[in-house]
């Protein structure tokens, strides 16, 4: 009996430490890059986050050309499923 409540114990005790152990470590900061690719007809900026690309923004340099994003799939998302939109177009049309 008195094993039993000796292993018992010492089942407890790792567990908290190895609770206390996790509590102390800080999250990391996902890494966010910004990526431009540029020349004479457009400019084109990407940010990607821990690595999943989140935004695509093409700049035409010609007068009257407007700016634009090409939707990207979803972080996580089942690429099996259907894509509705992603890879086209999107212009803003109300910008302030």
């Amino acid at each position: 009996m008195r094993t039993l409540l000796q292993v018992t114990l010492l089942g407890w005790l790792l567990a908290l430490a190895g609770c206390a152990g996790l509590a102390g470590t800080p999250s990391a900061e996902p890494r966010v890059q910004q990526l431009v690719a540029e020349d004479d007809q457009v400019r084109i900026d990407e940010l990607r986050v821990r690595g999943q690309t989140q935004r695509i923004t093409i700049q035409p340099k010609g007068e009257g050309a407007r700016p634009y994003e090409i939707r990207t799939a979803p972080a996580g998302s089942d690429p099996s499923k259907g894509r509705e939109g992603v890879g086209q177009s999107l212009w803003p049309v109300l910008t302030f």
